[in-house]
């Protein structure tokens, strides 16, 4: 009990920094934020009846099909609002990318997969491939961001793998997770199955989380794209012996950082710790 009590907690706390994160990359006012954050508490609440109600349990609901389609369709809306709305790519260009990269931290939480797999409660290979891989990319995660902020276009190789690595890791994970649940889909016939993850609060991880991630590691590809990397040549040329060549965050754009509220202070204290 105390364990399900504890792993609510890191659950909750992941998710309340993935919607300040998104709320921030998808809006540029604070009205447009607060908005932001409120439809994306609903969406918290909603996987979280889901849970409660076994609505997605094989026995009683849908069953691994309805679980794809909880992670599926969140991350096609927020994908489909990043390459569609003017607004939104303006918002997604004005957050520094080493903010987007760092939020990955709270992958580390995918220990939790470990220790329900240590405890014959989720099946091989879905809980060792879905909870070390989480936990390399969310330690990697600070280490990048900063080589990101210190570097700038000169660290945009590694963001790329990393985030690849970390994308790569999702969409196996969310693979397993279904060709181990008992439904049409299902290829490991082992025992347990990874049906647990469609109740509480382990629905919380595939259903907001995974989506939430992958959103976030969508965004960064767009940020690294060849579109926008072209738009922002100069920037990301600065002169060699200029400060600026070892400051310059990838992919900023105009709009800098003169949008972003709260997260200007962390600007100035990180520009601070690397001069």
């Amino acid at each position: 009990m105390l364990f399900e009590i504890l792993s609510t907690i890191g659950e909750t706390a992941s998710a309340a920094l993935v919607v300040a994160t998104l709320s921030h990359a998808l809006a540029t006012t604070a009205t447009r934020r607060i908005l932001l954050a409120a439809l994306l508490t609903v969406w918290f609440a909603s996987v979280v009846l889901l849970g409660a109600t076994l609505a997605l349990d094989y026995r009683v609901g849908i069953g691994a099909p309805g679980l794809g389609a909880a992670t599926a369709i969140p991350v096609a809306l927020i994908c489909f609002a990043f390459f569609t709305a003017p607004t939104v790519r303006a918002a997604l260009f004005a957050i520094p990318l080493p903010v987007l990269v760092a939020a990955n931290a709270a992958r580390v939480l995918g220990v939790l997969f470990l220790l329900l797999y240590a405890s014959n409660q989720l099946p091989p290979p879905f809980a060792p491939a879905a909870g070390w891989g989480d936990i390399f990319v969310g330690l990697a995660a600070p280490p990048v961001a900063w080589l990101a902020w210190r570097y700038g276009a000169r660290a945009r190789g590694l963001v790329w793998t990393w985030n690849l690595v970390g994308l790569v890791d999702l969409i196996d994970a969310v693979g397993l997770g279904a060709t181990s649940s008992p439904g049409p889909l299902q290829i490991f016939t082992v025992s347990p199955d990874s049906s647990l993850m469609t109740t509480l609060p382990w629905i919380l991880i595939p259903c907001f989380l995974v989506p939430s991630f992958l959103a976030l590691h969508v965004a960064i590809f767009y940020r690294l794209s060849g579109a926008s990397a072209s738009a922002l040549a100069s920037r990301d040329r600065p002169a060699l012996n200029s400060p600026a060549s070892v400051r310059k965050p990838i992919g900023d754009s105009t709009l800098g950082v003169r949008s972003l509220g709260f997260l200007r202070a962390l600007y100035r204290t990180l520009e601070h710790l690397s001069a």
